[in-house]
């Protein structure tokens, strides 16, 4: 819908109030409830939103390494603008229209805002004659609980949905079907179309995989599904997480993003050449080649927490080397080659921790890299266990190691720009700061009494 057929729903429907939203560092929808009049009122230059969104983590602690704001800067409002295009009505409370936002325009230079990050190597990536197809598929884990009784159990002893290890079972989703197809059909009906969902290994998990749109659409609907499958559980008295790792003795979850370049028309899949050996175009080539020397440089976009790197572990579906295979699961990227309509990349490092957006983007600027730059693709395909093949380097085992590199790297403020990157790797170094002042429960266990 444009602005004026928006405006008309709004009229005949009597709708007096709207939501919105945007996606904070973290990937954490921060957002409001309007009313219509100052809905109308902001559409050409936005809503006054104060920048401290960007300024705290993800339980409002303020940063104090960080220049873009604090209370050096006093904590300004910055220009919060709608996204038209996003429009979607909320069917779980009872339709209530909703729009996702950013940070685009004059005077926000320097609000580092993943989606207008996105948007901004989205139309490079447009300039350069290439339409970006993305999809990001995520698996969490599903529990009896809720936000009280998780803190009153101090978050142990927790009741998951299912018991057992039971992956691809229609069983399982057959007993709780009032959620599974709630899940199903509410997101259908919210603009989330996904392609499947059904069971993972592992008392309690799901997997969703979205279907396929541009990049920032896609990214749209990956955050939006990680929010709205909160909202629906809840409503089911179950809590999800999308935590990459809360169990040493579970499989984690994983966020992998795939990719292909487009045809501005999106009648070629740009990625797929018949006569070679791997039906891989030499922009193929170009693109996973740029991936993989990018990813030392910009890992915390992919892995941005302290448990990210819980998930990053030999032997436990997710990647430890720099490494690439066709349908290979053990590689950092896997190439799926069987079509034209399906030939794409599959980056497997992200778990289902990310900030959507700032995963989509760091795929998409590395493998834009490799492309401009002509990258050749000198890394040979592992055949076999990915985890052995180190020749080509492994992923950082930390997010302080991690967040150090990218803060020093010239490829990522290349890719993303000074400010950005000196913000957000600042902030997961914040985040490792917080996470070595806890004394946590291994450490009671191993040392109170021994020691």
């Amino acid at each position: 819908m444009d602005k004026q057929q928006i405006l008309e729903y709004l009229n005949q429907n009597d709708i007096h109030h709207i939501k919105f939203a945007f996606a904070d560092v973290d990937g954490i929808l921060r957002g409001k409830v309007i009313h219509r009049k100052k809905f109308e009122a902001g559409l050409d230059k936005g809503y006054g939103f104060c920048d401290v969104v960007f300024g705290w983590d993800s339980n409002d602690q303020g940063y104090d390494n960080v220049n873009v704001t604090g209370w050096h800067t006093g904590y300004p409002d910055k220009q919060c603008r709608i996204d038209l295009s996003t429009f979607r009505t909320i069917p779980w409370q009872d339709d209530m229209p909703f729009f996702m936002a950013d940070f685009s325009g004059e005077g926000n230079d320097n609000v580092p805002c993943p989606r207008t990050l996105l948007k901004k190597i989205a139309d490079e990536c447009q300039a350069l004659g290439f339409h970006p197809e993305f999809a990001q598929e995520f698996e969490w884990f599903n529990f009896k609980e809720n936000p009280q009784s998780l803190q009153q159990k101090g978050f142990a002893d927790m009741e998951p949905l299912t018991p057992g290890m039971f992956g691809y079972s229609i069983l399982r989703t057959s007993q709780q079907s009032d959620f599974y197809f709630d899940l199903v059909n509410l997101l259908e009906q919210f603009d989330i179309q996904l392609e499947g969902l059904h069971t993972e290994t592992g008392p309690g998990v799901y997997e969703a995989a979205i279907i396929h749109d541009h990049v920032v659409a896609a990214a749209d609907k990956a955050a939006l599904l990680k929010n709205a499958v909160k909202e629906i559980a809840s409503k089911h008295g179950i809590t999800a997480t999308f935590m990459a790792k809360w169990t040493e003795t579970l499989p984690g979850c994983s966020g992998h993003v795939h990719q292909s370049l487009w045809s501005l028309d999106k009648t070629t899949n740009l990625f797929y050449e018949p006569a070679d050996e791997h039906n891989m175009s030499d922009t193929m080539k170009h693109y996973v080649a740029g991936q993989l020397y990018c990813l030392p440089h910009i890992l915390p976009m992919y892995a941005p927490t302290i448990n990210s790197y819980k998930r990053l572990v030999e032997g436990a579906w997710a990647p430890t080397t720099i490494t690439w295979g066709i349908d290979n699961r053990t590689t950092a990227l896997r190439i799926l080659n069987s079509s034209s309509a399906l030939t794409r990349v599959e980056t497997r490092i992200p778990g289902a921790d990310t900030n959507p957006y700032l995963a989509l983007t760091a795929a998409l600027a590395s493998g834009l890299y490799g492309i401009k730059n002509k990258l050749p693709l000198t890394i040979a395909p592992v055949k076999g266990n990915g985890y052995l093949d180190k020749s080509n380097g492994s992923i950082a085992s930390n997010l302080l190691e991690a967040a150090t590199a990218m803060k020093n790297s010239a490829i990522a403020r290349e890719l993303f720009g000074n400010s950005f990157t000196k913000h957000f790797a600042h902030t997961r170094i914040w985040e490792w700061r917080q996470f070595s002042k806890q004394v946590t429960d291994w450490e009671l266990k191993r040392y109170f009494e021994i020691i």
